[in-house]
């Protein structure tokens, strides 16, 4: 039986395109064959990816502060149709911040925090000007959660 993961990637621009596919690769470099990898815009993303999800990693840029409004959106729309049903639900949070993240990463957490879901680590805050480690940084976060993920930690 697989086990879906699903990243909800807000990339408007070639580096954070280049950030979301290196989350990809690192879920791909975990080597499971019970990982299925869903790979959503958070416009696209909704209440159906999330109830067949075992795990989410939402990546988005800092936008004025806070979290993008594509993962508002995402979050308006799937919010109460996945409270009941899907609280425990395993998370991963990657912010693209050009200033610090603090804004964005207390915006989602306070949505979270709701949701109840649980971090399977602190969240990863690529910080300042871009920097080609964010590529890596992202992989390595991408495998993290598709190899807690396969031996079921979460």
């Amino acid at each position: 039986m697989s086990k879906q993961l699903l990243l909800v990637a807000h990339a408007p621009s070639p580096n954070t395109e280049r950030l979301r596919d290196a989350i990809a690769a690192g879920v791909a470099a975990a080597e499971s064959e019970e990982i299925e990898l869903v790979v959503r815009s958070p416009f696209e993303a909704g209440p159906e990816e999330v109830m067949a999800a075992r795990a989410v990693i939402l990546f988005t840029t800092e936008n004025l502060g806070y979290m993008s409004g594509a993962l508002k959106d995402f979050f308006d729309r799937t919010y109460y149709p996945v409270l009941e049903e899907k609280q425990g639900l395993a998370y991963m949070l990657i912010i693209r911040a050009g200033h610090d993240g603090t804004g964005t990463r207390r915006g989602v957490e306070t949505i979270i925090t709701g949701l109840r879901w649980k971090a399977v680590q602190e969240p990863l805050i690529c910080r300042g000007d871009f920097d080609e480690a964010f590529v890596g940084q992202c992989e390595e976060a991408g495998m993290l959660m598709a190899a807690g993920l396969d031996a079921g930690i979460f």
